[in-house]
C-alpha cells in the first residue's frame, strides 16, 4: 500500500510538472506566434512604405527637373521619412533651391536652404563653399571664413577654398594668415597665377608695414 502511495504521488507530481510545462509551452508559442506575426506586419509596413518613398522620390525626381524646388522638397522630404536613403536627394534640392535663392539675390533664403543641407549631409564640402559664397556677397565675412575652414578640413587637396580664405583674410588685414593660404595653395598649384599675384602683394605690405631698421651708431672721433 506504502509503495502504491509512493507511486501515486510521483505519478501525480510528474503529470503536474507536465501540466505546468505544457503550460509554459503554450504560453511560449502564443508569444512567438504573436512576435511572427508582428515581424511579418513590420516587414510589410517596411514594405509599403518603400514603395511610397520611391514613389515619393520619383515625384521628386520630377519636380527638379521642372525646377519646382518648393515641390521637390516637400516629396524628398517625404521619401526621405519613409526610407532614409533617399536623404541625399533631398539634401541636394535644399542645395538647388538655395542656389536659385542666392541667384534672386534672396541672401537670407540662401543661407537657410544651404544651412538645411548641411545638417543633412555636413560631409559635402560644396555646400559650405556655396554658403560661404553668400555671406560675402553679404559682407558677414567672419561665418564666410568659419564655411571656408569647414570646407578646407573636408578638401585640404582643393586650391580655390585657400584663395578664397586667403582673400577674406587680406579683407580683414589679416595678412600674416592670408600668407599662410596663399603658400598651401601655391604647394598644391605652384604656377596659380592668382596665388603668386597675391602673395607679391602681401610681400609689398609686409615690407611697407615693417619696423624700420634702428639707427646706424655714430662713428666714434680718433682721439
Amino acid at each position: 500500500m506504502r509503495l502504491r502511495a509512493t507511486i501515486l504521488g510521483l505519478s501525480f507530481e510528474f503529470s503536474k510538472k507536465v501540466n505546468v510545462q505544457q503550460e509554459i509551452m503554450k504560453k511560449y508559442s502564443a508569444l512567438t506566434l504573436v512576435a511572427a506575426l508582428a515581424f511579418c506586419l513590420s516587414q510589410s509596413v517596411q514594405a509599403q512604405a518603400n514603395k511610397e518613398a520611391a514613389k515619393f522620390a520619383r515625384e521628386g525626381a520630377e519636380a527638379s527637373k521642372n525646377q519646382d524646388w518648393d515641390k521637390a522638397i516637400d516629396l524628398f522630404r517625404k521619401a526621405a521619412d519613409r526610407d532614409r536613403k533617399f536623404a541625399p536627394n533631398l539634401a541636394v534640392a535644399y542645395q538647388q533651391r538655395g542656389f536659385a535663392a542666392a541667384h534672386d539675390q534672396k541672401f537670407q533664403d540662401a543661407i537657410h536652404d544651404f544651412g538645411e543641407a548641411i545638417k543633412i549631409n555636413s560631409r559635402d564640402a560644396r555646400i559650405y563653399e556655396q554658403r560661404a559664397a553668400v555671406e560675402m556677397k553679404m559682407n558677414d565675412f567672419d561665418k564666410a571664413l568659419a564655411d571656408y575652414s569647414e570646407a578646407i578640413k573636408l578638401r585640404p587637396d582643393e586650391v580655390r577654398y585657400y584663395l578664397y580664405r586667403g582673400y577674406i583674410y587680406e579683407t580683414k588685414g589679416d595678412i600674416k594668415n592670408s600668407m599662410a593660404d596663399t603658400e598651401n595653395a601655391l604647394k598644391l598649384d605652384k604656377r596659380n597665377a592668382e596665388a603668386l599675384s597675391r602673395k607679391e602683394r602681401l610681400q609689398k605690405i609686409q615690407s611697407m608695414n615693417a619696423p624700420p631698421p634702428p639707427p646706424r651708431p655714430a662713428a666714434s672721433k680718433s682721439p
